[in-house]
């Protein structure tokens, strides 16, 4: 291949933008590939929870991420059949920043990039679109064909692309579909001048569905919960009552929801929850929603993408920099991430057989045991706060920084 080639990331999301930072600063050529003009793409999400903070104070930049614009969130509360229970925080959690950053994502990325020109092998291509891996005669992925034609070669390529990923299809790595039975209205409220975050709670479940509120500057973005592929009938019945259900559900957001004016402002997310039962092949890896589309249940998935990308470079960078071959290091990316994975992937489809199908189905008629136990007795709030804030299997940066110690 030719220690000159850059590993090329195709995907400038979050796992393949801190990927790109962190093999930068080890002195690698990276190129990152992301098919936009920019990242001002809405419906993001926009929670880095305390294990991302944390990797961030790791390499000194935490300070300089939290003077962006953000909101703090440290408690969850939900709205259940009209009473309102508080089920976890993160106070107690043993790191600098023991919160939930509410950052849209289009900062994060570009405060990312930002860093990342910093160090002179780090290069990011915006509008460029990778349609498919390049094989060379012995099968190995050397590269990424462009949709403009041109192909660009590679000692190694990092999919990053998303649960929609183009590569990991491409490249026929396997994958494992533990289905999702619900689909995601995205959209956001106006907050009151003056308002309150605790104005509405995170969640709110009734017998008529559930509507999740994440405060943002200004506003909240909003989710509802729909049944999958139930979005055609929720559009056929009109705005009015699109509006008129979503009020019923959080009336906190009354004041503000008249700026949904119409459909055009509310954006179907097709949730998907599934692996790649094998992350990488010669000349590829898989990191992120690419190697694990999450559902949206506790947000966690920015965070996972994270941890993947953190991972690899902590086992790829300093050989990558050295100009060694990596395909004998994939699978290790992949045995560091795959029980994190499995484990959070596990409690979201415990959380969608045991409350978002009963929600669907309008069977919400009781308050659950443990949403109770964990209102009544604040220590016990901690369990699923640390679960929420820093998962499993947490990583910290061990990519060396170029230079450091010469």
């Amino acid at each position: 291949m030719g220690e000159r080639l850059s590993t090329v990331i195709v995907g400038g999301g979050p796992a393949g933008m801190v990927a790109g930072l962190l093999l930068a600063r080890a002195g690698v050529r990276v190129t990152v590939l992301e098919k936009h003009r920019d990242f001002l793409r809405d419906f993001r999400g926009d929670t880095v929870h305390p294990s991302t903070l944390d990797l961030f104070r790791q390499i000194g930049l935490l300070d300089e991420l939290l003077a962006l614009p953000h909101a703090r969130f440290d408690t969850a509360t939900l709205d259940l059949l009209g009473r309102r229970y508080t089920i976890a925080t993160l106070r107690h959690l043993p790191v600098a920043a023991p919160y939930i950053a509410m950052m849209p994502q289009w900062d994060l990325l570009d405060f990312i990039a930002r860093q990342a020109r910093r160090y002179p092998t780090f290069d990011l291509r915006m509008t460029t679109e990778a349609v498919a891996p390049v094989l060379d005669s012995a099968g190995r992925v050397a590269g990424v064909t462009l949709a403009s034609g041109e192909t660009l070669p590679a000692r190694l390529v990092i999919a990053a692309d998303g649960r929609r990923s183009v590569l990991r299809e491409t490249a026929g790595l396997p994958r494992e579909d533990l289905g999702a039975p619900m689909d995601v209205l995205w959209f956001r409220v106006p907050m009151p001048e003056g308002g309150a975050f605790a104005d509405v709670p995170l969640g709110s479940i009734c017998r008529r569905g559930m509507v999740v509120a994440i405060p943002r500057t200004g506003y909240w973005q909003c989710a509802r919960i729909i049944e999958k592929d139930g979005f055609p009938a929720i559009a056929a019945r009109g705005i009015d009552a699109f509006r008129a259900d979503v009020v019923a559900l959080a009336p906190g957001l009354a004041a503000g929801i008249e700026a949904i004016a119409g459909f055009d402002d509310v954006k179907l997310l097709s949730v998907a929850l599934d692996r790649l039962t094998r992350w990488s092949r010669p000349g590829l890896l898989a990191i992120g929603d690419a190697a694990h589309a999450m559902s949206p249940v506790g947000g966690v998935g920015i965070n996972l993408a994270v941890q993947d990308a953190v991972a690899a470079a902590n086992v790829l960078a300093a050989p990558l920099a050295r100009g060694d071959d990596p395909d004998p290091l994939l699978p290790r990316v992949q045995a560091r991430r795959w029980t994190p994975t499995v484990r959070m992937q596990a409690i979201q489809r415990i959380a969608h057989d045991r409350v978002i199908l009963p929600v669907l189905r309008g069977e919400v008629d009781h308050v659950p045991f443990a949403v109770k136990l964990l209102d009544r007795v604040p220590l016990l709030r901690r369990i699923p706060g640390r679960i929420l804030g820093l998962g499993f299997g947490r990583e910290r940066v061990e990519s060396p920084l170029a230079g450091a110690g010469r």
